[in-house]
């Protein structure tokens, strides 16, 4: 199916070219001449690149921090995974990964902050929200997890790093 170009003074006496079959998009210059064809993908990803995505309302009832630790998890398949957390606050943490788990899976964790490298503390989470690639408030692809089970010793702990971290910040 043709389209002629009519209102954009710029390339007015152009044709778009659609063909569903093939799922291409194909620019025709004045004469009739093939200049340039896109896949439907790419038009999709360009579109999708561009948008502009509505203002999410904080949800988080905890403070939080970024902040990089390592981070070691298991599904209840018996997958394990090691990798580097992004940030934490009292109610989860950010795990980077570009091969992030669907949201609703369980994860057994442990993870060791800056100051005590060697010790690993042990959680329990879901996966509450996934970024499949970086974005504007992301600058890694990977998961939101929300801890389902921690220690209060551990939870106190995490509590006073925010807290102290923010002070330092708003101290700069």
């Amino acid at each position: 199916m043709k389209y002629p170009v009519a209102s954009s003074l710029r390339h007015r006496g152009k044709t778009l070219e659609l063909d569903e079959t093939r799922e291409l998009v194909t620019l025709l210059g004045i004469n009739g001449e093939q200049i340039g064809s896109l896949s439907w993908d790419f038009v999709i990803d360009q579109i999708m690149a561009y948008r502009k995505l509505p203002v999410q309302k904080e949800i988080r009832s905890e403070p939080r921090i970024s902040l990089a630790f390592r981070v070691r998890y298991n599904t209840p398949e018996g997958q394990q995974f090691e990798s580097r957390a992004g940030g934490i606050g009292g109610g989860g943490m950010f795990i980077e990964s570009h091969a992030p788990l669907p949201v609703g899976t369980k994860l057994s964790m442990e993870f060791s902050l800056p100051e005590r490298p060697e010790e690993w503390l042990p959680t329990k989470g879901v996966v509450a929200w996934v970024c499949p690639k970086a974005d504007q408030y992301t600058f890694s692809p990977g998961m939101g997890v929300q801890f389902t089970e921690v220690a209060q010793n551990i939870r106190d702990r995490i509590l006073e790093l925010v807290k102290s971290t923010q002070v330092k910040t708003q101290a700069a």
